[in-house]
């Protein structure tokens, strides 16, 4: 095997965190009353700037 860090098994795993944020997605636009979710909220439930936060924190 190569040295290569994007083989199957590492395309498995993106796929795989992927469909966990879309299920996650779905959940949250299932339980929103409101019929579209914001921008904020999709951000929130996919905790964008979470990581970014977090480095700048360390």
């Amino acid at each position: 095997m190569s040295g290569k860090s994007c083989g199957p098994l590492v395309q498995d795993r993106v796929a795989l965190d992927e469909i966990e944020l879309y299920g996650e997605l779905m959940i949250a636009a299932s339980a929103a009353a409101e019929d579209r979710l914001s921008p904020a909220r999709i951000d929130e439930v996919l905790r964008v700037g979470r990581d970014a936060e977090k480095r700048v924190r360390g």
